[in-house]
C-alpha cells in the first residue's frame, strides 16, 4: 500500500466530496496537458511511436489515480 501512496499521492487522504472533485480535476487536467503536448510531438515521424506509448501510459496513470481516489473515498482501501 505504501508504494501506491507514493505513486498516487493525490488519491489518498480524501475525506469529503470537495477534495475528491479537486483530485479528479487535477488528474484530468494533467492528462489533458500531457496529451496535448504529446499530440504536438507526435507529428514528428520518429518520435510518434514513443509519444504514443508514453500517452497510453499517462492515460493508464490518470485512470488508475481516479479509481484509487474513489476507492479511498468510499473506504474500500486503506
Amino acid at each position: 500500500m505504501n508504494s501506491l501512496k507514493s505513486l498516487f499521492p493525490l488519491s489518498f487522504g480524501i475525506k469529503d466530496v470537495a477534495k475528491l472533485v479537486i483530485s479528479i480535476i487535477i488528474y484530468v487536467v494533467v492528462g489533458a496537458v500531457v496529451g496535448f503536448l504529446l499530440g504536438i510531438l507526435g507529428k514528428i515521424p520518429v518520435v510518434g511511436l514513443v509519444t504514443g506509448i508514453v500517452g497510453a501510459l499517462v492515460e493508464i496513470y490518470v485512470i488508475a489515480g481516479i479509481v484509487i481516489a474513489f476507492l479511498d473515498f468510499f473506504n474500500v482501501i486503506k
